[in-house]
């Protein structure tokens, strides 16, 4: 499995993974097209947000013992492992605040299903709960995962870049950037 941890141009860490993921389908033929729905409202999500949610929902599914992390190589080895692990438990009490926030919700998303029509807002809430509870599983999971940091040199060149706010060379590294990892999004997750 590999993972990329590097600046974006708001100079804040982003953890992605070039690989999509996708979400749960519903088991019942009549929850299909209220979960369908609540899938399109979710992929709306900015990208940056959504690949980072899929990358740490993919850690469930490994079976791998180590995982690789693309970075940029700038910082000094131990100050990335902190800088790494302190992302981490951010990440995971964020999820953890999220998922109350939204399991307090769900029971006012019901009032919802007076209205005609499938209950858009319910499909949706269960959605987002499903995939923070991925995400923070996935955090747990990568907590324990032994990490292997490897630096690349695009990825150097894209954060000297934004560290000194050469903006006009954005679209040139990140052109780099999408033909070496063969991942198009990467411009959306990073500046877009």
């Amino acid at each position: 499995m590999e993972l990329f941890f590097v600046l974006d141009h708001r100079e804040k860490y982003r953890l992605f993974s070039p690989y999509s993921f996708q979400p749960a389908q519903a088991r019942f033929p009549r929850w299909q097209i209220l979960w369908n729905k609540a899938k399109e409202k979710l992929l709306l999500l900015p990208p940056r947000v959504l690949y980072q949610e899929q990358a740490l929902a993919q850690m469930n599914k490994t079976q791998d013992d180590q995982i690789t992390i693309f970075i940029s190589g700038r910082l000094p080895p131990e100050k990335l492992h902190r800088k790494f692990a302190f992302f981490l438990q951010k990440q995971k009490s964020l999820h953890l605040i999220y998922l109350i926030g939204e399991i307090l919700l769900l029971p006012l998303s019901g009032l919802a299903a007076l209205l005609p029509g499938p209950n858009i807002f319910f499909g949706f809430l269960a959605l987002l709960i499903d995939t923070h509870w991925r995400a923070w599983r996935g955090i747990k999971i990568l907590q324990g995962k032994k990490i292997n940091f490897k630096p690349h040199r695009l990825l150097l060149a894209w954060e000297e870049a934004v560290k000194s706010q050469q903006i006009q060379t954005y679209p040139q590294i990140l052109s780099r950037l999408s033909q070496a990892f063969n991942f198009p999004q990467i411009a959306r997750i990073l500046w877009k």
